[in-house]
Order: structure tokens, then sequence, then C-alpha cells
């Protein structure tokens, strides 16, 4: 299978391109260049912040966690901080065509790959926050019927669209994908549809084709394939989707280093209730350096993990509840018999560590716009590799706030 997933792709990538030029030229051969002079174009200026007052309870004696929030932060240190800040422009250029524009500031993170913290994040070079430009692009919309298509920075079918609105705290956390670093936005090309559409039920699909880099320029010759395919029933209160991605990190005769992920999400959404799950399984392929007393082998890396969480209604729109609870494993064909050291090319799928995350808080809403969360953090950490067993865990305490204007 991980031979022919390979040759799939680049059969899928000339496709691809070769679509897209003949879609792109028959459709503007036959567009009419009309103008709706009853159409007024329209904007909205909008934006959102959310951040903490976080209590560090407990820290991880090894400094584990990679690029979550709070590894790297000494035990009984604490913090006011924002973790995200939007300025967004939302542009109605015509019945047809939109744009979007979208200024960010995400928190500074302190990465701990292989134990050496380094810090990354949105800080100038005076440690005081910065923004960047986390979208921009227009998109045609109806270009064939229920079909759309956009161009240049935008949200990804990862996780955006689907799991985090179905999780609807991404205030508190990422989704168990997005955490891993599965980009959420990418520059590139989107075809989204609808197959299937009525008041009870819905079958749509999202396909793209990416640099991989997010927000990063290109710096490398491979692109990053993204699909999902969803359905809504059950008078749309069910939700059932199937994504997968594919991507080339590096590719040379005498060695494939690359990447595909399946991943599933169900769930099932009330006005007073919501529970779900979402579990993903990642292949990357030669990415496990591992040492042995005389040499060094490069092992693939299967990364499985699995999200449940609930959310509900607790007095009207004031008083909500959210609880989550996430298992993960990248280490399910370790060696540790074999090998004495293991050093992931990928830092975020560290396969020398099991994680189990979980949270839960309270969400008071006293309008619509604003909501004050007191809840709690925690990560545990379990060894998995071939050194000496060490468990250790992050807690901290918390109480959020998040807020939107604009809109």
């Amino acid at each position: 299978m991980s031979n022919s997933l390979p040759c799939f792709f680049k059969f899928a990538q000339k496709t691809v391109y070769c679509f897209a030029t003949v879609f792109f030229m028959s459709t503007f051969c036959v567009a009419q260049n009309k103008v709706d002079t009853a159409f007024k174009p329209s904007g909205t200026l909008w934006g959102l912040a959310y951040g903490d007052y976080a209590f560090k309870a407990q820290s991880d004696p090894l400094n584990r966690g990679g690029v979550n929030q709070y590894t790297g932060i000494k035990e009984s240190e604490s913090l006011f901080q924002f973790r995200r800040i939007y300025l967004g422009y939302d542009y109605q250029i015509s019945k047809t065509f939109s744009s979007n524009f979208l200024l960010a500031h995400e928190e500074n993170e302190i990465s701990s790959a292989n134990n050496t913290p380094t810090t990354t994040g949105d800080l100038l070079s005076n440690t005081k926050g910065g923004m960047f430009i986390k979208l921009a692009s227009v998109t045609w919309n109806n270009i064939l019927p229920k079909t759309s298509i956009t161009m240049g920075q935008q949200y990804t079918p990862a996780s955006v669209f689907l799991s985090e609105g179905v999780w609807d705290y991404r205030c508190i956390e990422r989704t168990i994908s997005d955490i891993r670093r599965t980009p959420a936005y990418d520059f590139g090309i989107q075809l989204n549809g609808n197959l299937y559409d009525n008041k009870k039920t819905e079958v749509g699909y999202n396909l793209m084709v990416g640099n991989g880099n997010a927000a990063k320029p290109e710096n490398d010759k491979f692109k990053w394939f993204y699909s999902d395919v969803y359905v809504k029933f059950l008078d749309k209160k069910m939700l059932f989707d199937i994504y997968a991605d594919y991507d080339r990190m590096n590719w040379t005769t005498n060695w494939h280093h690359d990447r595909y992920m399946f991943k599933a999400l169900l769930a099932y959404t009330t006005p007073k209730i919501t529970v779900g799950a979402e579990a993903f399984y990642n292949t990357l392929r030669n990415d496990n350096i591992a040492t042995a007393a005389t040499q060094l082998d490069t092992l693939t890396t299967n990364a499985s993990g699995i999200s449940v969480f609930t959310r509900g209604a607790i007095y009207k729109n004031l008083l909500t509840f959210f609880v989550r609870y996430d298992n993960y494993n990248p280490s399910i064909n370790n060696k540790n018999g074999t090998y004495t050291k293991y050093t992931p090319l990928t830092a975020t799928y560290d396969p020398n560590t099991k994680e189990q995350f979980f949270t839960a808080g309270i969400d008071y809403s006293p309008i619509n716009k604003i909501h004050i969360m007191p809840n709690v953090w925690y990560n545990n950490y379990t060894n998995a590799g071939p050194l000496a067993n060490s468990d250790g865990y992050d807690l901290v305490y918390r109480l959020s706030l998040y807020y939107v204007y604009g809109k």
C-alpha cells in the first residue's frame, strides 16, 4: 500500500493540474461579462480575541509536549496572555465573487523537540506581539451549480470547516489533528461543492492543493493534497466526515520521506447537547531516525489519535459546559528492544512519548459575543521510547476570556 500511494498521488497531481487548466479555460470562454447595476459591493470589518489568566500547577520534569500551549513554563508560574487576536475584512465583490483578508496574532509557543526548548510564534525581535497575514483569498461562487473555487491563502479541509466547528471551543484547545500541526490554513487552490442538499440531508466535499507551509513561502517542489467528503443526516443533526491528505517531504531515488493521513469525524448536535468523536491514523514514512549500537536506521512512524468530546447547555444561552479527552499514540511500530534512541524528523510526531489530554470547563456568556470560561487544561506524558520510563504531566488552571467584534 505504501508503494502504491505515492504513484496514486503523483497521478492525482497531474490530473488536478490538467483539470484546473481545462476548467479555467472553458469557464472563461463561456462566461458572460454582465454587470449587475442593482448589486452594491459591501464589506465587513470584524475580529476576535481570546486569552487567559493561567496558573501552572504542575510541570512535566522532562519538558515534553512539543509545541503544546504550556510546554516550557515552570511550575507555579502564572501569566496573563492573549493566545489569539484576529482582525479581518470580508468583501462581497459581486454576486459571484467574494474575498477575505485576515491578520492574526497567535500565542507564542515553546518547542521542546528532543528536549531542547526553542521559542517560536508571533513575537517580534523586541519580543512584542506581531501579526501576520493568515488569510488572503478570492472565491468564485457558483462557478458550477453548488460549486465554488477559492484561490489564495485560505482554510484547508483539515479542521476548520467541520471538526473545529463541531467542537466549538478552539479558544480552549485545537482539534487533535491541529495539535499535531496538520495545516489548518495554506496557500493554494480549493474546490468546494454540494452533491445533495435539502432541509434534512446534505452531502458535500472539499478538495485542495496547497504548498503545505501555512503562511510561510514554499520551500520545496512538493505540494500537499487535502480532501474530505461529508454527509449530514437525521435533520442535519448527525455529521459524518472522512478526510485524507498526502504530502511528500523529501523524495530521492534512495530515500522516500512522505506522510499520508486518514481521519474520521462522527458527531451529533442539537441546541441542548453535542457529542462527538474524531480519530486519525497518520503514516510518516522514514520519519524516525533510530539509533542502534553500530548503525542508524530510518523507521516509519505510524501514529494514531482519538478525541471524544461533549458540550451542552446548563441554563438557556447563559451557561454551558464542555468536556474533552484525547488519546495520542505515535509509537505503534516502535522497536525498543532493537534501538537505544529515536530522533523524529517531524517534531510534532515524537515517537518517544504518548499523550493523554483532558480539558473541562464552564462557559458563562452574559451576551452572545462574550464568553468567560473557568477551565482546567491537563496533558499526561507516558514514555514510549527505549529510554528509562519516566511519566509526567502538565496541569494548568485557567480563567479564559473570548470575545468577538464586528459581526
